[in-house]
């Protein structure tokens, strides 16, 4: 039994923001696996390269979507019900930023993030609910796993106030779905991530050198990190993990830095 902890095969999963980033890196991980991964994102042409990419490894399949809009989100679940009958592993990772001075931040910054961050997160699982319950058994759980952010922990140094605050209520929504599905056998987790190369961190990445002397470990994340953690969480490792937030940023948080 112990040769198989971490063993996925067979699985079906789903990756929102699957096209890049860390999403990317654990859809990457999961087909590696031998997981079926359904990757979504709202640029097609970017995320039809990515599966065409992560195809030579395993089975990975595009479905574009807005999922900051309800009624994309809707039609992206309802192509999903028609593909299959269940799903193992929902990864809600599509996720936005916005900074500006608080004197200026605009209404339309925050609703953007808010939507795409949190808003999306809830009705998807809700939406993918039946599907995930069909995967799901007290042996083996189906899984849940929500991307935060350690801006969501404490303060972050930066003027992105809707990103912060919406990481900080993807926390505590994962905390409350954990308990609300433990008796559907749905374990919810969430991974709260550091700096790992991204669109997101695009802008920070000349300041490389600066960056990581905040980090303990000395660098940033990299695929293996993110995909490896995702991997754990979504195995027989972890079955009996949920309602966690675990801190994947090389000890920077607990370093207060």
């Amino acid at each position: 039994m112990m040769d198989t902890l971490f063993d996925l095969r067979g699985r079906v999963a789903v990756v929102t923001g699957g096209s890049r980033g860390i999403g990317a890196m654990i859809a990457r991980g999961f087909v590696e696996q031998g997981v079926r991964t359904y990757i979504s994102a709202r640029n097609a042409e970017a995320l039809e390269e990515t599966a065409r990419v992560l195809s030579t490894y395993g089975e990975c399949i595009a479905l574009p979507a807005n999922l900051a809009k309800r009624e994309d989100l809707e039609s992206f679940a309802r192509e999903l019900a028609s593909r299959e009958t269940k799903i193992d592993i929902l990864v809600n990772n599509a996720g936005a930023t916005w900074g500006a001075s608080l004197e200026e931040f605009p209404e339309h910054g925050w609703d953007k993030v808010m939507d795409l961050n949190v808003k999306s997160i809830f009705f998807l699982t809700q939406a993918l609910l039946p599907r995930l319950r069909s995967a799901a058994s007290k042996e083996a759980p189906a899984r849940v796993l929500n991307i935060g952010s350690i801006n969501g922990l404490g303060y972050a140094p930066l003027s992105n106030y809707s990103y912060s605050a919406s990481k900080a209520a993807v926390h505590h929504l994962t905390r409350q779905l954990a308990v609300d599905l433990a008796a559907d056998n749905i374990n919810v987790n969430a991974i709260a991530p550091g700096f790992f190369p991204s669109k997101m961190t695009a802008h920070m990445l000349e300041h490389e050198a600066e960056m990581v002397t905040a980090i303990p470990r000395g660098r940033l994340g990299t695929p293996e990190d993110a995909a490896g953690t995702a991997i754990y969480l979504c195995s027989r490792a972890a079955a009996f993990v949920t309602g966690h937030v675990l801190v994947l940023d090389g000890g920077q948080h607990v370093a207060g830095r």
